[in-house]
């Protein structure tokens, strides 16, 4: 049985591979993670979460450009960018707290891409993550909250 680690690491490598090939290739793409195998239900939650991410991509660059105007997702890079937006999808999707959201964004960088990237992600994350807290504390009665965008 995959952890939810585990299940979030094959979704940042779908995600990764959806930026490269585009969602029409979604079914072409490999979800094994190291040596773990995956069940299918295991690999419909990565692919799903994945998906997600992907088609909230818009509303996730938005995001990190208002917090890091100089590194836009096109100057990032692809590994980075994926968590990123990872972790947007799932800190305003309501999916997961938005502090664990945070925390394995930096734990993902730490393992998949550069020795600068941890402090990088975070620092974007945590300016992200204090627009949602404040929005689920103005709105407890509604869903999950949105981050504001800018404009």
């Amino acid at each position: 049985m995959a952890s939810p680690r585990d299940i979030r690491v094959a979704a940042l490598q779908a995600l990764y591979q959806l930026d490269v090939r585009g969602e029409s290739d979604a079914h072409d793409i490999d979800l094994s993670i190291d040596d773990e195998t995956l069940t299918d239900n295991e690999r419909k939650k990565a692919m799903d979460l994945a998906l997600a991410a992907f088609r909230d991509r818009g509303a996730a660059d938005r995001a990190i450009k208002v917090h890091a105007p100089t590194w836009p997702a096109h100057r990032q890079p692809a590994i980075d960018r994926a968590i990123l937006r990872l972790a947007h999808f799932e800190m305003t999707s309501g999916r997961v707290n938005p502090k664990i959201a945070v925390n394995e964004a930096v734990e993902l960088c730490k393992r998949f891409s550069t020795e600068k990237s941890p402090s990088f992600v975070n620092a974007v994350l945590d300016k992200i993550l204090k627009r949602v807290l404040s929005a689920q504390a103005d709105a407890p009665e509604s869903g999950p909250a949105e981050a504001p965008e800018a404009k």
